[in-house]
């Protein structure tokens, strides 16, 4: 099924840069975000065709509306054009980076307007979507990090217990350390991450 979007408005008279792709090969989505911060219009129209839906499927499951959403997305997409420059391959691949730049005009356009709640869908939730897909990879990215901000005491803690899934007595005998010291470094960990994310994972 096609999606009615189109192409942003702004983005009509934009530089046109021939985009190439060694041994043939489709560029990576961090290519295509620094062609589009060289005005690279064609690099801009693949990257749209690639995420456009997952954007607008983020839009609508935070607006609830479908014309409000389609809005968003075409604006989420106006940011995507004008942030590129900000792209720095060296952080991290070019998807997460680019939920997070649609992901915070989306949250802009909602501080203007009113939010309207989606109904939810009767029956089973099936297989994730590309927008789920999408914000799964981009919460998985913010939250390793979110790591980083962690004294060395307390980063293996966290890692053992939610990548590894160990209860705080495993995690004492595995490092060789008190039980009461698991805790306290647990609970100042846990409110680290909260005030380094506080706000962007809701």
């Amino acid at each position: 099924m096609s999606t009615s979007l189109v192409l942003p408005a702004p983005l009509v008279q934009a530089r046109r840069v021939t985009t190439v792709s060694e041994n043939n090969r489709e560029p990576t989505d961090g290519e295509l975000i620094e062609h589009i911060a060289g005005g690279d219009r064609s690099a801009f129209e693949e990257l749209y065709r690639r995420y456009v839906r997952a954007v607008l499927g983020l839009a609508l499951r935070r607006i609830g509306d479908r014309g409000r959403a389609e809005d968003a997305t075409q604006d989420a997409f106006v940011a995507i054009w004008r942030s590129a420059r900000t792209y720095d391959p060296r952080r991290g691949a070019g998807a997460p980076w680019l939920y997070a730049v649609a992901r915070n005009a989306i949250t802009d356009g909602l501080r203007k307007t009113p939010e309207t709640t989606a109904e939810l869908q009767d029956g089973p939730a099936g297989d994730p979507g590309p927008s789920d897909r999408a914000e799964g990879a981009w919460v998985a990215w913010r939250v390793h990090r979110a790591l980083e901000v962690l004294t060395e005491h307390e980063r293996p803690l966290i890692e053992l217990a939610y990548w590894r899934g160990l209860s705080q007595s495993e995690i004492a005998d595995r490092l060789g350390i008190p039980l009461g010291t698991v805790k306290t470094r647990t609970r100042s960990a846990l409110a680290r991450l909260a005030d380094e994310l506080d706000g962007e994972l809701s």
